[in-house]
């Protein structure tokens, strides 16, 4: 009896020790696109609560103006909350990694501000959907046409500053882009790619994956390709 109760222990111990490992997974940043809010990524946030994640390993940073789509771009006080989140998730990850979901806006955003703070080792995945990494035909080519932040020398016009400054980097372990031929915004004109390459794709990504979907859509219809994205 005595034995029986020793293997016992030792079995409840066992599983203990297993489902702490289970638990134990990068923290995950959400970051939401221009005038946008944490809740567009309601179902993303729901899917990984549904498998296993707690409220406190995701970080939802909340950035940018919310009436004024033209004032934002990359630089200034859009960054703070970003690169908050992004710190403070890597600080509370058991793993010490992170993965990061973005969206739009906050796809170019996300991948600034891991490459400006020397980010990139601590991120093991980076899913961008519906980013204009090529930039937006509808802010023109820089110099021209950027009377907005949101299009000028830190924002989306095509090779602007910003954009040439994070061609070819890494912004994570495993870099993932979730596309789409009819997204409103990225294919201003009917026209998606620039020099020949979807403006969502990201350089050296490890896969790319495209939907039928608008620019919404992609985020709020693919949250389980997401979480699939970042396991």
């Amino acid at each position: 009896m005595r034995w029986t109760g020793r293997i016992l222990v030792v079995a409840f111990s066992l599983l203990l020790a297993t489902g702490a490992q289970a638990a134990c997974r990068d923290s995950v940043v959400l970051v939401h696109g221009n005038t946008g809010s944490p809740s567009d990524f309601n179902a993303t946030y729901n899917e990984l609560i549904a498998r296993g994640y707690t409220a406190s390993q995701i970080f939802r940073p909340n950035w940018g103006s919310k009436t004024c789509a033209a004032c934002n771009d990359h630089e200034g006080s859009e960054e703070t909350p970003v690169v908050n989140a992004l710190v403070d998730a890597a600080a509370a990850s058991c793993t010490g990694k992170i993965d990061v979901i973005s969206h739009s806006m906050g796809a170019t955003l996300a991948a600034r501000e891991i490459y400006r703070n020397g980010l990139a080792s601590r991120v093991d995945s980076f899913v961008g959907i519906a980013g204009a990494f090529r930039g937006l035909w509808s802010c023109g080519t820089y110099p021209h046409n950027v009377a907005t932040s949101t299009c000028g020398y830190y924002g989306l016009s095509v090779s602007s500053p910003l954009l040439n400054g994070l061609y070819g980097k890494r912004f994570g372990a495993r870099m993932y882009s979730i596309k789409s031929y009819v997204d409103e915004v990225v294919c201003y004109g009917g026209v998606c790619t620039v020099n020949g390459v979807h403006s969502s794709s990201i350089w050296n990504e490890n896969a790319s994956y495209t939907y039928a979907y608008g620019h919404y859509g992609l985020l709020w219809y693919t949250a389980a390709k997401q979480v699939d994205l970042i396991q």
